[in-house]
């Protein structure tokens, strides 16, 4: 398998203090720097990013090194963009750190209003498409209006910004998860099929291995209304030889909540995501879990949550990974991003062969993991895939990704308000 060339832009360790002798806010001309501090991130054709600003006050204190605060990652048709001329006004693209103290918006009906601190600008060059690692920038900086030679201390800006190869596999299903289609990957304009996907909503069969994970996770009651719960719902990843490498199957039904139509957070439908034992040929290992609901609003999302299941065990501890908001309508991205995430993994991801050697898999060695986009309600979904390079060491680790995105596209449909049933009484209202 042959990756594409993504670059990973990161922008990190982030401090803010006075230059000169430290002055109160009146006289420096900035008031209550002290106060929690905000930035802005923005980059040409991306969506702007937000990050909290250490305020340091002492000569002791220092910054935290290993924080990384926003990362955008940027493909090939990304980087000609930013490359190529702008407008008369902005010629040339440039990433723009923006600095504010206080908070945005209001408090008790009173408004708040952000004074801007100062900017950091660093405009895009040829480096940026060399595909090599680069720092393009680290250490303080002065920003703002108060600057050294007006005899005012000033505020600077701390940061590191970095570029690093950050190689991706794409795939893309080939049709609806349901319509059992075919997974291809995605090199330019060449599509090389790599697995195929088997969509099953029957109950499983007496000789099939995940029938031991069914006894334990479904009943064996058969008085359910069809229409009122979703289950039974199972999707095998095979490759081209024809051997299932990775599957993924409900193991807690999408029912509505009690009071509701809907599938409600107090009672979550979850997926098992597992993947062969190689100690014992014929049977199955649970690698994750993936939970999905129904959040109600103007525009209603789907929230998907992801939680890699330590040492392999359905019951065991596991490690909250992603919890990503999809709308409902539109469709959007699931991903797992330790740089994006509020609650960063700290621990490896380990391969779905359980080989042991875990480095590679490490989500520490750079944040992004996986992604998957997926179509909204009632829409054709196809399922478009990344997966970042250090993180597949073999084709059943892509493959066990494979079974999570069919997972997520799967929860779109299984989360779907359910019909109201009609009492009996108001048949004859009439």
């Amino acid at each position: 398998m042959d990756p594409q060339a993504f670059v990973r832009l990161s922008i990190g360790s982030l401090g803010l203090r006075l230059s000169g002798k430290t002055l109160n806010g009146t006289k420096s001309g900035i008031s209550a720097l002290s106060s929690p501090c905000v930035c802005e991130i923005r980059l040409r054709g991306f969506p702007v990013q937000t990050s909290s600003v250490p305020f340091i006050s002492s000569p002791e204190a220092t910054v935290d090194n290993y924080n990384v605060a926003s990362s955008f990652y940027l493909e090939e048709s990304d980087l000609k963009a930013l490359l190529e001329p702008g407008c008369f006004y902005a010629p040339h693209a440039c990433l723009e750190i923006v600095v504010f103290t206080g908070h945005k918006g209001g408090h008790c009906g009173v408004g708040i209003k952000r004074q801007q601190v100062g900017t950091f600008k660093l405009e895009v060059g040829p480096e940026w498409g060399d595909g090599k690692p680069v720092t393009l920038f680290n250490g303080w900086i002065g920003i703002g209006k108060n600057k050294q030679d007006t005899g005012k201390p000033g505020a600077e800006l701390h940061l590191r910004v970095k570029l690093d190869p950050d190689p991706r596999y794409v795939f893309q299903f080939e049709d609806k998860t349901k319509l059992s289609p075919q997974i291809v990957q995605l090199q330019g304009n060449i599509k090389q099929p790599i697995f195929s996907c088997k969509f099953s909503q029957d109950r499983v069969s007496p000789v099939d291995p995940l029938n031991n994970f069914w006894s334990n996770s479904v009943d064996g009651s058969e008085l359910d209304v069809e229409k009122r719960e979703r289950k039974g719902w199972k999707v095998k990843i095979h490759d081209l030889s024809g051997s299932a490498v990775a599957a993924a199957f409900i193991t807690t039904p999408f029912v509505p909540s009690t009071g509701c139509d809907w599938v409600a957070k107090s009672n979550p439908g979850a997926w098992l995501i597992v993947h062969p034992d190689v100690c014992r040929p014929g049977c199955w290992q649970p690698w994750g879990k993936l939970e999905a609901w129904r959040e109600r609003g103007i525009r209603d999302t789907i929230c998907c949550r992801f939680h890699l299941l330590s040492e392999g065990q359905e019951n065991g501890g596991d490690l909250l990974m992603s919890e990503i908001l999809i709308s409902a309508e539109k469709g959007g991205e699931f991903y797992i991003d330790t740089d994006r995430q509020v609650r960063a993994a700290t621990s490896p991801l380990p391969s779905p062969r359980s080989s042991g050697d875990f480095a590679a898999l490490s989500p520490v060695a750079g944040g992004f993991v996986m992604s998957c986009r997926v179509q909204g309600e009632g829409k054709c979904s196809k399922p478009l895939v990344q997966l970042a390079m250090r993180h597949v060491t073999c084709v059943e680790d892509a493959a066990i990704f494979m079974a999570l995105a069919a997972a997520v596209d799967l929860s779109i449909e299984a989360c779907r308000p359910f019909r109201r049933r009609l009492r009996r009484s108001s048949r004859h209202s009439w």
